[in-house]
């Protein structure tokens, strides 16, 4: 069924306001932890992109994608992001925060193998290794809740600074 044909699905922040507002409350403590643990912005978009890509989220991956670029990512990266291991593109870092992401987003196959986290732990602290892992947490969940609705992608648009 294409999303043309699809029934209308509810608009939860109409219906449940406050479990709606909680998620924005948990999307906002991740950002803060990320910030004052000094995890880089690019990083966290990138976490946004991969977890989408995975999880096949339309509407998650126009948003972050705009974002990315609006904070100077090049076209090039986003669009190898999907290969990275294949790629030169990525610092050790980036690597590690994507190798974390895809796990937990992917955790069902395996859960967060010790290999992966410490390759997180030997290039961020614990502070930001918990930053990351709620980063990936929060867009895991905002992608079910963008699915499962069917947002539809393309009016969003980042705010410009």
């Amino acid at each position: 069924m294409s999303n043309s044909e699809s029934i209308t699905r509810v608009a939860l922040k109409k219906i449940t306001p406050d479990a709606s507002g909680a998620m924005g409350s948990l999307h906002g403590a991740a950002v803060s932890a990320a910030r004052d643990a000094k995890v880089e912005p690019e990083i966290l978009e990138l976490i946004r992109i991969r977890a989408s890509q995975i999880n096949g989220c339309a509407f998650c991956l126009d948003m972050h994608t705009k974002d990315a670029r609006a904070q100077g990512e090049t076209e090039q990266r986003i669009y190898a992001l999907s290969a990275w291991r294949e790629t030169p593109f990525f610092t050790a870092r980036e690597r590690a925060a994507l190798a974390l992401t895809e796990a937990v987003t992917l955790v069902h196959d395996g859960q967060v193998p010790d290999e992966v986290y410490a390759e997180a732990a030997e290039v961020f602290d614990e502070e930001q290794v918990a930053a990351l892992i709620w980063a990936a947490t929060v867009i895991n969940a905002y992608n079910r809740i963008a699915i499962a609705t069917r947002m539809v992608p393309g009016a969003y648009q980042p705010v410009q600074k």
